[in-house]
């Protein structure tokens, strides 16, 4: 198990970040029972592992008149690894685009688009999306509101997990 390569405290400081990126290294250090060096240390090792991607602020897609969330369900006609490879780049392209899942099944990959308005939305749908090269079918669904959002991952679980293997 791959969370079970890091000690508890390395799992409380990811799992403290994950909460509040912005707090100072001496608030972290605090939190997790360490002195500020050997922390500071500890979260620069976990960023060069890959364990922390990046930090960046939680913005309210709302209060900056993006309005309409979409998800959109696309079918492709191929599933060679480079069709797929190109539709992943034309999707890091589309900014309305926030994230593209490849999923196994019926829908090769589930989008998660914002737009201002529907106007918008729509334009992007039948000009970019529909329009794109490979794109057998799109289904869309309009978010009506959102019950929860939570980045990162249940650390609860994880320590429960490792408790029950140790």
């Amino acid at each position: 198990m791959a969370g079970s390569k890091l000690d508890p405290i390395d799992r409380h400081i990811l799992a403290e970040l994950q909460g509040d990126g912005r707090m100072t290294n001496v608030e972290l250090a605090k939190r997790v029972g360490i002195s500020a060096p050997p922390c500071l240390r500890r979260v620069r090792t976990l960023e060069e592992a890959g364990y922390i991607r990046g930090y960046h602020a939680d913005i309210d897609p709302r209060e900056l008149g993006f309005e309409v969330q979409v998800f959109a369900m696309v079918r492709l006609h191929s599933q060679a690894e480079s069709d797929l490879s190109a539709f992943e780049a034309r999707c890091r392209a589309w900014p309305l685009v926030r994230e593209c899942h490849m999923l196994n099944g019926e829908i090769d990959f589930i989008l998660k688009c914002v737009a201002p308005d529907l106007p918008s939305f729509q334009s992007f749908l039948t000009q970019e999306l529909t329009a794109a090269e490979n794109v057998a079918s799109v289904k869309t669904s309009l978010v009506i509101r959102c019950a929860k959002d939570e980045p990162g991952v249940p650390f609860d679980v994880l320590e429960a997990r490792l408790q029950r293997s140790a």
